[in-house]
Parts: structure tokens; sequence; C-alpha cells
């Protein structure tokens, strides 16, 4: 039987994915239900083994510098034995049987190139069934399976972060007739902490609000905090045109994925979501 999940538990998994240790009061005042709600959602989440709440280790800060992912070909009648002696290696982070060319792909973490060889040469060699590898050496981690959210259901939401109502107003009837849900907040604070609370999809970030740059630092803490660095962010101001114009930083680097000077048509709002948002 497929367990079911409604909104309030998707959003309580959102928050853990997060920070894993926040705490249910934190957790109840986002959502904005009791915190006796939460725990026993939680306490039902857990027992049910839909989630597990684990310590990640960061590999890059303790010192293991080789990640690599190992595919083998074994012999059908020695893959489940083989797969199990692997699980059980220190080294080895993951295995996975898997169809097609390989039969089992591991993903192994080491100190060391020499390291590696070692466990190629000697662990490795020596399992039964194995008739050839394949080593590929990751390079950088883009996205690991500890940052993959669980997936929303519904239509995408897009926050309105701007103190115009009027903006707010014609953006929320432009984006829900293209049929995105739209929310909104008016000033980087408030928009923070509804980014925090709702996990939007999209950002769209005035510049001028609580104060002349109030979108610029907003966007930065964006994009230093972990459960929030990866949205997208379409900064739409009239900055540019404004007596303020010489304060914004266009010699600096600001964390957005595109700027649009106010007015903006309703076919450029939409075609640029779309691009952002595919």
């Amino acid at each position: 039987m497929i367990a079911t999940i409604d909104a309030i538990d998707r959003q309580i998994i959102a928050l853990l994915q997060v920070d894993g240790r926040v705490s249910n009061v934190d957790i109840a005042r986002n959502i904005g239900v009791a915190e006796g709600t939460i725990r026993k959602r939680i306490e039902r989440l857990l027992g049910e083994g839909l989630i597990r709440v684990v310590a990640i280790p960061d590999v890059d800060k303790l010192g293991i510098d080789v990640e690599t992912m190992i595919m083998l070909k074994v012999d059908l009648g020695q893959a489940k034995r083989a797969g199990e002696a692997l699980a059980a290696m220190p080294e080895v982070r993951s295995v996975r049987y898997t169809t097609g060319e390989y039969d089992l792909i591991i993903e192994v973490v080491l100190p060391s190139d020499d390291d590696l060889l070692a466990f190629l040469t000697g662990r490795l060699a020596a399992l039964p069934g194995v008739r050839a590898t394949a080593t590929s050496h990751v390079l950088k981690n883009v996205k690991r399976s500890c940052d993959w959210l669980l997936p929303r259901e519904g239509p995408q939401h897009i926050l309105i972060v701007d103190d115009d109502p009027d903006f707010v107003e014609i953006g929320r009837m432009v984006l829900e007739g293209a049929g995105y849900r739209v929310t909104s907040a008016a000033s980087g604070d408030e928009g923070l902490t509804a980014m925090r609370r709702q996990q939007p999809d999209l950002v769209i970030l005035d510049v001028m609000m609580k104060g002349v740059l109030d979108g610029v630092s907003a966007s930065r803490r964006m994009k230093a905090e972990h459960g929030l660095a990866r949205t997208p962010i379409l900064m739409i101001s009239s900055i540019t045109g404004s007596e303020y114009a010489g304060m914004f930083p266009t010699d600096e680097f600001i964390p957005v994925d595109n700027f649009l000077s106010k007015p903006v048509s309703p076919e450029r709002l939409l075609s640029e979501i779309r691009r952002l948002l595919p």
C-alpha cells in the first residue's frame, strides 16, 4: 500500500530537509498550526518510515578528497553476494543494483588516489564474480541526493516581494491567469520569512522597499541560505530610472537570474518566468 501525505506533511518535510534540527515549535510557527499537530505528524512520518532524520557528513570538509563512481559487471549468481559485501565496506557510500551494461554501481569516498588504487586492486579485485569495472572520478558535486527536495503537487508557486500593491495585484492577475499560484510580501524581511515557510518555485523581487536596496540585500541573504540558494530570482524594479539609480550596484555581482525594469508587459513577464521555470 502506497502511503499518502497531505499539504501539511509536505511543508513539514520541506522544512526538515532544509534543517533537520528545526524545532517543532518553529515548524508550527512557520506553517501556522499547533505544535502538538506537528509532533504527531512527525511521529507518524517517522513511524511509517516515510522520512528519516540523519546527519550527513560533508566529505570535502573532512579531508576525504577522492569521490568516485565505480560500475561493476558481476556474474548474476554472485550479484547479491557482491552487493552485500560492498555495502559492508566503510569506504562505500552507496550500492545500487542496475539494469543495462553494468550490474552494480557503487559510490566510494577515500582520502587519496593511493587509497583508491589500493581499494580497486585489493578489496574490489578480491570480490567473487566481478568480471569488469569502470571508474569515474567525481570532479564537482552540483547537487547531491541529500539536496533533492520532495516535488510539490499542484501549480508552481511564485512569490512576489514588492511594496507596490498595484504591481502585486496586476502581477497576481497575470500569473494566476497563466495557471501559477501567487503569494506576496511587502519587504525583504517579510519575503525571506515567506520563502522559508512556503518554499516558492520562483521569487519576483523588487529593489526599493523597506530601504533603497532592500531587494539586493534580500537576494544575497537568499543565496547564503542552503534552503533558498537554488530558488530562481527575477528582479523587477524602477530603480534604474529613479533618483537612486546611482546607488544600484551595477558593477557588483547581484545573485539574481535576470533583471527587468518596470514597467513590464504581461507577455514579457510570462516569457521570462517560463524560461526560468521550464
